[in-house]
């Protein structure tokens, strides 16, 4: 057994029965100092893992992904909750102008190819940003799509380690846990869109019990790109 193996096995053993703000505070303290980051779309639930985040430590790296095709509201809430919220170091990344400029000079191209698009805006701009950093954590949950259902709380994805905290909540925990601590929703929520991600993949929810179903809508595409593995280069 590789060491990485042996390290996400025995945090993993030792996560599975603890609370998330136990988890993000061992990751921060113990487990990765001063090299983990979480990364967030401040979307639809994004407030409860920044919530939990800055009760441990409001310091922590936040990486939030501009990729340009964002909802303007989408900006304004990030701005909001990060002074809510007491974030003091919320990093915005994105795409470089050479690479637009070469591969999607009329910004057109999630309309022909939306898994280039994703690799262009999203997941070169958090490769490049994740340098320094031993881990990430994100708020994905089991329940939200087939591909994280069997996900454990911490991955390694052949370059990081990933730390989902959230993993094994319900949408009802979610709502539960926004409702007690007073967390703003994401404005666009109230209209039907329960995930939001870039304008032109995002739409409002086709079935109401699928909260991603507005993603992508009408595509076998359910993933952006930045959670498949990776593997060396």
């Amino acid at each position: 057994m590789s060491a990485v193996d042996e390290k996400t096995g025995d945090l993993n053993a030792l996560y599975e029965d603890r609370d998330a703000a136990w988890i993000i505070a061992h990751a921060l303290q113990e487990a990765f100092p001063g090299r983990m980051a979480f990364v967030s779309s401040f979307g639809a639930e994004s407030a409860v893992l920044l919530h939990l985040m800055a009760s441990v430590d409001p310091s922590a790296p936040v990486l939030f992904l501009d990729t340009h095709k964002l909802f303007g509201e989408t900006v304004r809430y990030r701005s909001r909750l990060q002074h809510q919220l007491g974030l003091e170091d919320v990093r915005v990344i994105g795409p470089r102008k050479a690479e637009l400029d070469e591969s999607d000079p009329q910004g057109t191209l999630s309309m022909h190819d939306p898994d280039k698009c994703c690799d262009l805006r999203k997941t070169r701009p958090l490769t490049r940003a994740l340098t320094g950093f031993d881990g990430w954590a994100t708020g994905r949950k089991r329940h939200q799509t087939a591909f994280r259902k069997e996900m454990d709380i911490l991955e390694f994805d052949g370059r990081h380690y990933k730390l989902n905290p959230l993993a094994a909540w319900t949408p009802r925990q979610v709502v539960e846990y926004a409702a007690e601590h007073k967390l703003p929703p994401h404005p666009l929520v109230r209209q039907g869109y329960h995930s939001i991600g870039c304008m032109p993949c995002t739409s409002k929810v086709v079935d109401e019990t699928d909260a991603r179903s507005g993603r992508w809508s009408g595509q076998a595409k359910t993933e952006c790109g930045i959670h498949m593995k990776k593997t060396e280069d």
